[in-house]
């Protein structure tokens, strides 16, 4: 859906040529070995790989694509490590076509483009660096610390497995942890559990 919304927002704006899209990372290193676009708009979740890491690796094998970080994700930690993985801008996905259309055109002048509330984000300094977490998300976490398996939580939240999934991975990266138990770990000493 995010990609046919951006695709239909911008099929008709002048001076921007869609050249294709990929569902994930291996896909979008594939269509770059026989085609380089200027601008990139990267998703941050990925199905296979996170979108930070894609873009340090687009970016270490073709260093001219501009790359602009995609996400609901509105925390300083994400913001800050696709910037610091070679990302040109971020924007929201709640974000209009005239943004996403002067997104591209500042990133192709060389300069960095923050959405408004990205950037409002990025400026704060905050004290408390304690991941913000969703209600859903806060009662996966505690589910997972208390040992409780994908297809225990799924049956408990009244939810699929792929949804308890997703909210595992979407935890994982929010608390940057490489596994499990790094990110229990780490939610006990921010007294999220």
């Amino acid at each position: 859906m995010v990609i046919e919304g951006i695709h239909s927002l911008l099929q008709h704006e002048k001076d921007i040529e869609w050249m294709g899209h990929a569902m994930n990372g291996e896909s979008c290193l594939a269509f770059l070995r026989s085609r380089e676009p200027d601008v990139i708009f990267m998703d941050i979740n990925l199905p296979d790989k996170s979108g930070i890491d894609l873009c340090k690796e687009v970016k270490q094998f073709y260093p001219s694509v501009f790359i602009i970080g995609l996400s609901t994700f509105n925390q300083q930690s994400f913001i800050s490590r696709m910037m610091d993985n070679g990302a040109s801008g971020y924007v929201l996905k709640n974000a209009s076509k005239e943004e996403l259309s002067t997104a591209i055109q500042t990133v192709l002048r060389g300069r960095t483009y923050l959405s408004h509330e990205a950037a409002m984000i990025a400026d704060k300094k905050s004290a408390d660096n304690s991941p913000v977490l969703t209600r859903r998300e806060k009662e996966v976490l505690e589910l997972i610390a208390d040992g409780f398996t994908t297809q225990e939580i799924a049956d408990k939240l009244f939810v699929s497995p792929t949804t308890v999934d997703t909210h595992r991975k979407n935890l994982l990266l929010k608390m940057q942890a490489k596994n499990v138990a790094a990110m229990i770990k780490l939610a006990a000493q921010l007294n999220l559990i």
